[in-house]
């Protein structure tokens, strides 16, 4: 499976999803409907799965050109983002983040949905940017922030807009770990392959208890919050 967008790819029942615009990996309309078709495929024969970016760009966050076109075409584009961004969260399959380079504002919260996040060392910028471009931080991104950040860094990482190098990604909790980046993918793969092992049905189950109760209240606060986020 590729598209113009991204590429899928399955290896030893671990699913390897690509993002890769030729640019910095938008989540455009195009983007967001290939990764959801992509974590369908991914249940239906895989055990894990790979998402990762091209090198130097992970995901830009939400496309500014469908972003500036309207405020109707913006709020299509962040629900149906919403939507991708919970079905990440939520996956029944273990999810592996592969940063492979920048990930800001919507970016960043793909990689926060990440049951392992590893990150490719370099000169990269992570984090929620939001407030510092004028725009509130929505609900699910604070309660993503809130389920994976320490607590020291939730204020600086949300409020402050604070961005971070991969290092310090690792001390705010965005990241478990980093790699060189020729190692990026190999190591992903080697985490994914460990938790293809686990029992499904549990892992499907204890996941749900740990992330579902967030889940809900987020689904619950979202039409409020984002009549918010089209008048600030």
């Amino acid at each position: 499976m590729t598209t113009d967008v991204l590429s899928y790819t399955l290896d030893q029942k671990v699913a390897v999803i690509r993002m890769d615009d030729g640019k910095a990996n938008a989540l455009s309309v195009e983007m967001i409907d290939g990764l959801l078709a992509a974590l369908t495929r991914a249940e239906e024969e895989a055990s894990a799965v790979v998402l990762t970016g091209r090198a130097d760009r992970f995901c830009a966050g939400f496309d500014l050109r469908v972003m500036m076109s309207g405020p109707e075409q913006a709020k299509a584009l962040l629900g149906r983002g919403s939507e991708l961004l919970l079905r990440l969260f939520g996956a029944t399959l273990p999810l592996v983040i592969a940063a492979s380079g920048h990930a800001l504002a919507g970016g960043a919260l793909v990689v926060l949905t990440g049951d392992t996040r590893i990150g490719a060392q370099g000169a990269f910028k992570i984090g929620l940017n939001e407030v510092a471009i004028g725009l509130p931080v929505p609900v699910l991104a604070m309660e993503f922030a809130r389920a994976r950040l320490t607590p020291t860094e939730l204020t600086r990482a949300t409020l402050m807009a604070q961005i971070y190098t991969p290092e310090t990604a690792v001390t705010a909790g965005y990241l478990d770990s980093i790699v060189p980046a020729d190692q990026l993918l190999d190591r992903a793969k080697e985490e994914a392959t460990r938790l293809a092992g686990l029992a499904r049905s549990a892992f499907k189950a204890t996941k749900l208890r740990l992330r579902g109760g967030v889940i809900a209240d987020i689904k619950a606060r979202m039409v409020e919050d984002m009549r918010t986020l089209m008048n600030p």
